[in-house]
Parts: C-alpha cells; sequence; structure tokens
C-alpha cells in the first residue's frame, strides 16, 4: 500500500475546526481576478481549494474578483472557467464580486456612519507621502475630520459621477502610526469612469481588493480564505473590516505560492511577453499558462500530480521545471498511444526487398495488451533517424553501421551493405539487406542488439513539428539583472518537418502519442486534415541537465 502522507497545516486547521465544533461543513472559494489567463501557480491554488473542499466533503465558489473594469474581459473568465474544469474540477456556484456592489457599497456606507471611514480629496502622490516608511509614521490627511454628513454627501456624489477619476477616494480611518503600513488609512474605493463586462455604466466607483475580497467571503459564508504569502499583511485589514462590520467572521490562511525555474508567473509579465510577439499568445506552448500547457500536451492528471507533490508550505521556494516534466512523463508513458515518427530523416533502402511489394505488419500500440495494435505498412524503402547510423561507430554502438545489423521495430533483421554521401560529407542513403526469416513475432534465431523505428517512404505522412524547450535560459529571469526578456532562451522553439506513420491521418487536436524513442507529442489545434501539426510535450528522459551548459 501507498505510504500515508501526513497533513499539511492547513488540513490541521480544518480537522480541528471540524472536530471541535466551528464548523459543521467547510466552503472554499477560487477568486481569480478576469485580466489574463490562468497559470500553473493558479494551478495550484485550484487543486488546493477544490481538493480542500472535496477531502471534507464541502464546497468550493468559483468568484471573479472584478473590480477592476479597466483590465477585466469576458475573454477571461470564459477561459477561466475553461481552466477549471479541464483540470477536473465543479464549482458549487458562480459568482462575481460585482454581484455585491450594492452590499459592498452598503457596508462603505456603514463604515462612514461609524465614524470609520472619510472622503479624501488628497492625490495619490500626496496619500503614498503621508503614508509615511516603514520606520516612519505616516501624518494624517486634511480631510480625515470631515463630518459623517459631509463624507455620507460625497460618497454619493462619487457614487452618482460627479467627479472625475482619481478626484476623490474613500478611506478606512484607522492608524497612520500602524506597524502596519496596509492599516494606515487604506483605500476602501476609487472613482473609475470606465465600462465594466457586466455592469456596464452603472458604477462609477469600484471597491479595492481589500474591501471586496474579505466581504464578499464573508457575504459567502466562507469558512477558510485560503490566499498566497503576499497576502499575510493584509489579514489584519481582513480581521478589521470583518469586525467593524460585525459581519460572518471568515478566516484567511496563507500558503507559499508557486515558483518554477526557466519561467515567469507575473501575469504583467506575461503579458508582456504576448504583447510584445516573444511568444504566439496566451496558450503558446511555452508559456505557463494553464491553455499554453494543454496546447503543449500536458494532461489534467499530470497538473494535479504536480500540485500534489509540491505540497502545501509556509515558505517560498522554487520548483524546478524539471518535476513538472516528470509527472506529465509518468503519466503519458500509462496513456499514450506509441507510434513511429521520423524527425531527422535519411533514406534506407533494402536492396533484397520485392520494389513493389508492401507488407502490413502488426505493432502494439503500447506496452501492453489493453493497449490493443494497428497495422503500418513496410516497402522496399524506409525513412530512419539519421543518427541511427554512424560511419565509423564507437564502441558498444547496437545500431546501424557499415556491416553492422539492427533489428527494425516490428519488421525484419537488416544489414548494412553500403551508404552513400553527397559533397558536403552527408549520409544521403543507406543500402540493407533484409533476413527474410527474421520478422519480428516468428521462430527465427537470428538476432541484433538493436532496434530503431522507421517509417515506410511509400506510406509516410509528412507533418510540422514543434520542438518545444524552457522559455528562458536561466533559472530565476525575475531575479536577473536587467530586463527579465534579455533572458528569453533562443532555442525554446525549433520547428522541422518529420515523417509519420499513415495511421495518424485521422488523427485530432489534442491527441496524445509517444513517438518511439523521440519523447511525447500532442496533436496542436491548428492541425488539419491536410497539415499534421505536433507539438512536443517532453522528451523521454530530462535531457536539459545535459545541454543546460551549452546554452
Amino acid at each position: 500500500m501507498p505510504e500515508e502522507r501526513s497533513l499539511n497545516f492547513i488540513e490541521e486547521i480544518i480537522e480541528e475546526d471540524l472536530k471541535t465544533g466551528k464548523y459543521n461543513s467547510i466552503l472554499t472559494r477560487f477568486p481569480p481576478e478576469p485580466n489574463g489567463y490562468l497559470h500553473i501557480g493558479h494551478a495550484k491554488s485550484i487543486c488546493l481549494n477544490f481538493g480542500l473542499a472535496i477531502k471534507y466533503g464541502g464546497n468550493t465558489n468559483l468568484r471573479f474578483d472584478d473590480t477592476n473594469p479597466a483590465k477585466e474581459e469576458t475573454e477571461y473568465v470564459d477561459s477561466i472557467k475553461e481552466d477549471v474544469k479541464w483540470l477536473g474540477f465543479e464549482w458549487a456556484n458562480e459568482f462575481y464580486a460585482s454581484d455585491y456592489f450594492d452590499e459592498l457599497y452598503a457596508f462603505a456606507v456603514k463604515l462612514i456612519q461609524k465614524g470609520l471611514a472619510y472622503v479624501d480629496d488628497s492625490t495619490a502622490e500626496e496619500i503614498a507621502r503621508q503614508k509615511g516608511t516603514p520606520t516612519q509614521p505616516g501624518t494624517h490627511s486634511p480631510y480625515r475630520n470631515r463630518s459623517i454628513e459631509e463624507n455620507l454627501r460625497l460618497f454619493q456624489e462619487m457614487k452618482e459621477g460627479k467627479y472625475e477619476d482619481g478626484a476623490k477616494v474613500l478611506r478606512a480611518k484607522i492608524d497612520m502610526a500602524s506597524p502596519n503600513m496596509h492599516m494606515r488609512d487604506p483605500l476602501l474605493y476609487r472613482i473609475k469612469n470606465a465600462h465594466h463586462h457586466r455592469t456596464g455604466a452603472a458604477w462609477r466607483i469600484y471597491p479595492m481588493y481589500d474591501f471586496a475580497h474579505g466581504q464578499s467571503d464573508s457575504i459567502e459564508q466562507i469558512t477558510h480564505s485560503i490566499c498566497t504569502l503576499e497576502f499575510v499583511p493584509h489579514r489584519e485589514l481582513y480581521e478589521w473590516l470583518i469586525e467593524q462590520l460585525e459581519i460572518f467572521p471568515s478566516k484567511q490562511y496563507e500558503f507559499a505560492r508557486l515558483n518554477m525555474t526557466y519561467t515567469v508567473m507575473s501575469k504583467r509579465k506575461l503579458l508582456q511577453l504576448v504583447e510584445e510577439g516573444h511568444v504566439s499568445g496566451w496558450d503558446d506552448p511555452r508559456m505557463p499558462t494553464i491553455s499554453g500547457m494543454r496546447r503543449r500536451g500536458f494532461t489534467p492528471e499530470s497538473i494535479r500530480n504536480f500540485c500534489e507533490r509540491i505540497g502545501v508550505a509556509k515558505r517560498e521556494n522554487l520548483i524546478d521545471y524539471s518535476l513538472l516534466e516528470f509527472c506529465v512523463r509518468e503519466d503519458l508513458n500509462k496513456t499514450a498511444i506509441r507510434v513511429m515518427a521520423v524527425l531527422d530523416p535519411v533514406k534506407l533502402i533494402i536492396t533484397n526487398y520485392p520494389e513493389n511489394q508492401t507488407e502490413e505488419l502488426v505493432s502494439e500500440n503500447g506496452p501492453d495488451e489493453t493497449f490493443g495494435s494497428r497495422t503500418v505498412p513496410f516497402s522496399r524503402e524506409l525513412w530512419i533517424e539519421r543518427e541511427d547510423f554512424m560511419e565509423i561507430p564507437m564502441k558498444k554502438w547496437f545500431r546501424l553501421a557499415p556491416g553492422a545489423m539492427v533489428r527494425l521495430k516490428s519488421a525484419y533483421i537488416v544489414q548494412c551493405t553500403d551508404f552513400k554521401k553527397d559533397a558536403s560529407g552527408n549520409i544521403t542513403e543507406i543500402h540493407c539487406t533484409y533476413f527474410p526469416e527474421s520478422k519480428s513475432g516468428g521462430n527465427s534465431t537470428l538476432t541484433a542488439k538493436g532496434t530503431i523505428h522507421w517509417v515506410s517512404a511509400l506510406h509516410a505522412l509528412q507533418a510540422q513539428v514543434n520542438l518545444y524547450d524552457r522559455l528562458f535560459k536561466v533559472e530565476d529571469p525575475s531575479s536577473e539583472e536587467g530586463d527579465f526578456k534579455d533572458y528569453i532562451n533562443p532555442g525554446s522553439l525549433t520547428v522541422i518537418q518529420c515523417y509519420t506513420e499513415p495511421s495518424l491521418k485521422n488523427t485530432v487536436p489534442g491527441k496524445a502519442y509517444q513517438f518511439i524513442r523521440k519523447g511525447y507529442f500532442c496533436v496542436d489545434k491548428a492541425c488539419t486534415a491536410d497539415t499534421l501539426i505536433f507539438n512536443r510535450t517532453a522528451t523521454l528522459k530530462d535531457n536539459w541537465q545535459k545541454t543546460a551548459g551549452k546554452n
């Protein structure tokens, strides 16, 4: 039996809460802002929030934090929902922070009535100066002591659209000397005369994240509000607002966000890569976005397994991209159909095989009988990998060389008799003879130490193959000096033409295969009946460490 893993610290909290009767059931939420596509870091949060609810018999809400209309679009909402479903999760309720705009406004009015919020005419620069520094207390705004009546009137006028963007804000009245900078009269509302993707022009003021987040949690009666570590300083304000408003006491807990080598996780930086054309889009297979990883061929199971393996911690760390590749190899090894494709072809001619003859040979689709089998055509002229022939073989070389024998996968043993070169010294043809009695599955005693794959030249399909590698050539591009884009790996995409066996003619986008001896590949969404396109998901082994020093 597999060893049972120990509980993470959030699970320990939940189990104690259920044991003591603090809650009868748990309710978590995943609250993305619809201002971009989700990435692998969000996948960790999704797996955590939904996974906890599933484990403890609770539910998870999907709530869009749509309080910044200038950056939010319905396109992002749709992509987020698609990603969550693709990962294998279903939400109990679909909510939007904009669902609560009326209630949030009423909460703000309540704070004003209690003398705990005021309208401030200061500019953003003036407010920043008033905040002070971590070692020096802030100073009060000259508008801090406005009367409750005046604040109510001004806030109502802000709502009615009487003021331009930036003219006024609503601030909480807390403590300008607090050691926590977030408690120094934080902003609660700002004016934004922008079209909202759901409410249109109905609102001219929008709540800040710190005001909308905790109150939305409370409205939904979220029991465990799970955030990443950067929100630790925000927790005090989260709790202060709930206490002053006397509403359901949702609790915030923080865990370490996912940081992964050879990529970036900042939405702002990912947007730069897209807008400046360094990648083809949000779903470029080199991107750490869930849509990009899906297009590259990562499976939901591999990503969930990856998130399970890295665990839930309280301290930031950098996870090696190789672990993610290991997880997808582990999954695809169990599910991907094996086929033959030649990526760097050279012609092999079997000189003693009948010129007009074609055989249909049986080849297994996988490592056991559950995968089934298929037939592949075999003829006199084949394509094989250029790397499978060596004119002057090295020691322990078990592939083709002058006079050497090798087995053709699911076919015959052949022996090299001759080869041809062009004027530049490149091998153009390899000539072999075959042993008819050596057919795979037969009773021949003839053996060969090596086996190579091949494709019948007469029947081969031509395909485009996109060979993807790490997007950056350094482990942590965000920590390097200068522009992070200076560290983009120039070899992150290589496009080649290859030959595949004809069984792939009617394949469909998203289908995963193992190209025997070459790696795992996925059919790209741009693939058509006339144009086969495959994306390399991962090599069969981790080759990066061997080549990293050369880049």
